[in-house]
């Protein structure tokens, strides 16, 4: 079952794909005119079995945001502040509609994700994972999740571990179906209010983001 449900995820990618072209050309071309060269920000995280990939997204920080992270003093090399300078104005518009994810169509499309999965992990964090975080690393990650539609940037990581867990372990289409039509219906909303997720914190610190500049 698993197995033809993944093949129907990069059917659907596909199609969504063709069918959201013109809106990923207009969405490039605004960050291009907006805030120059490098559309797309690409990081290398986990996937399945922890096996790196190189994962897709519109970028929505500007090019220096490693150093500004350094001026601004933020512990959590994950984190955002209230009124984040590093965002972008037309980044903050993609991160309120998920539409910086759009990418990760093409990642779904490769096999390295899925729509619906957990959301993958940068690969400093995941090398710190006890036994029960990894075992969100049994199945392919996703654009959208459980612990998404369930708090997303309102948990912490240790509360979306354990609805990663709940995920793994109740997996179904059904699930799947249910969580991205809560995703579907909850795209537009408020920034999430900031805190200090102390997990990322305390766990190795990430080196700088490698970032490929495409258009």
């Amino acid at each position: 079952m698993r197995l033809i449900w993944n093949g129907l995820n990069r059917l659907t990618a596909l199609l969504l794909l063709l069918l959201l072209a013109p809106v990923m050309l207009a969405l490039a071309a605004w960050i291009r005119i907006a805030d120059g060269k490098g559309v797309l920000f690409v990081q290398d995280r986990a996937g399945k079995g922890g096996v790196p990939f190189r994962m897709l997204k519109f970028r929505s920080m500007v090019h220096n945001s490693v150093a500004m992270s350094a001026e601004l003093g933020i512990d959590d090399p994950f984190g955002l502040v209230e009124n984040d300078p590093r965002i972008t104005r037309c980044g903050r518009f993609l991160r309120r509609t998920s539409l910086d994810e759009l990418p990760q169509l093409i990642n779904v499309l490769r096999g390295q994700m899925n729509l619906v999965g957990p959301r993958p992990d940068v690969l400093p964090q995941v090398a710190c994972y006890s036994p029960e975080d990894a075992r969100r690393l049994e199945v392919k990650p996703g654009i959208t999740g459980w612990a998404q539609v369930n708090g997303r940037d309102d948990i912490d990581w240790a509360q979306r571990f354990v609805l990663d867990r709940w995920y793994v372990d109740n997996w179904s289409p059904l699930l799947d179906l249910r969580i991205v039509w809560r995703t579907a219906v909850s795209l537009n909303r408020d920034e999430p209010p900031v805190h200090v997720d102390q997990l990322n914190v305390t766990r190795q610190q990430a080196p700088a983001e490698e970032v490929s500049r495409v258009g």
